[in-house]
């Protein structure tokens, strides 16, 4: 084949450190627009950013140019400085070392982009570690929990 081609949609979930203020809902449409300029500056397309005052989801098609943790560092740096830059309030701000990155599949595309768009309503009856959990055994993702929640 004379060229590459992909469409890789990745479904991102970060959360801030337990030390690190939360995230105001007057800051987050922001917040998520910058988030998606760092997408789009990494040859890769935002389609929908969301979440709550402790954590981020992100759907987005992955450039084939780069790694996921490369494309997580840039989207978690870039929008870790821009942030404190907003207001007094963001000086301690800072997001967790890791993350969980999770392919999504073109017929699992319309559901999850629901999903990311009603984080609010969805957190309502679900908490973050709840959520993150079922997100690990859904895909079938070892791990040790004595490490999910340490900074």
């Amino acid at each position: 084949m004379a060229q590459s081609l992909s469409k890789l949609y990745v479904h991102l979930v970060f959360h801030i450190k337990n030390t690190s203020v939360i995230i105001r809902d007057e800051d987050k449409k922001d917040l998520y627009a910058y988030m998606g300029a760092v997408i789009n500056d990494n040859e890769s397309i935002p389609i929908l950013i969301n979440g709550t005052a402790d954590h981020v989801h992100v759907l987005c098609v992955m450039s084939k140019n780069i790694a996921l943790a490369k494309l997580t560092e840039e989207i978690k740096r870039h929008s870790s400085r821009w942030i404190k830059t907003i207001h007094p309030h963001y000086k301690l701000f800072a997001w967790q070392g890791g993350y969980a990155g999770f392919s999504v599949s073109q017929s699992l595309h319309d559901k999850t982009k629901n999903y990311i768009q009603n984080q609010e309503e969805h957190h309502k009856k679900m908490s973050f570690k709840e959520e993150l959990i079922l997100f690990l055994k859904e895909y079938g993702i070892e791990y040790n929990e004595q490490y999910l929640w340490t900074d």
